[in-house]
């Protein structure tokens, strides 16, 4: 048991290393599609959302490809099995039951199942940081526009009194 503790803890570790580089990443081309130049604001919000969900989505396929390696080195799926396959199963914790690890590896699908958990909260958390940065920059511009708009009609609008 101490063996399968210690291959998950290693996968689970080498993943959590991808996604932190990948936030490197994130930050790098949300803030690309964040300086792209156009009159339509909404259309900047989708360059930069589109962006960020991409990257985290490589991410996402390459930490799979992970423990799709870790299940190949140990063995731990029935012979036949596209390991592949069988990873991204258990990092979605989508469990249709149709392969299960071979007896003596049975901890790597629960520990994939919570690494996957873990690093698509961690994902959740980022897009949605992501998004309220972009909508708090386009927030302001239309606070501005109804400040500017306000001072406009005080100098030109009543001169009656």
């Amino acid at each position: 048991m101490l063996r399968q503790y210690l291959v998950g803890t290693a996968a689970s570790v080498c993943n959590i290393a991808i996604h932190a580089l990948v936030m490197v990443a994130v930050i790098r081309v949300a803030r690309i599609a964040d300086d792209i130049a156009t009159s339509r604001q909404w259309l900047r919000l989708i360059a930069v959302m589109i962006a960020t969900v991409s990257v985290l989505m490589v991410a996402h396929f390459a930490e799979v490809l992970v423990w799709s390696l870790t299940y190949a080195i140990v063995g731990a799926a029935p012979p036949g099995t596209v390991v592949t396959y069988f990873a991204f199963v258990n990092y979605t914790t989508l469990g249709y039951g149709d392969v299960i690890p071979v007896e003596r590896w049975h901890l790597l699908g629960p520990m994939t199942a919570m690494n996957g958990v873990l690093l698509f909260g961690w994902s959740t958390a980022v897009i949605f940081e992501v998004l309220r940065r972009a909508m708090g920059e386009l927030l302001p511009l239309k606070t501005a526009t109804a400040q500017g708009a306000a001072r406009s009609e005080d100098e030109h609008g009543d001169r009656s009194g």
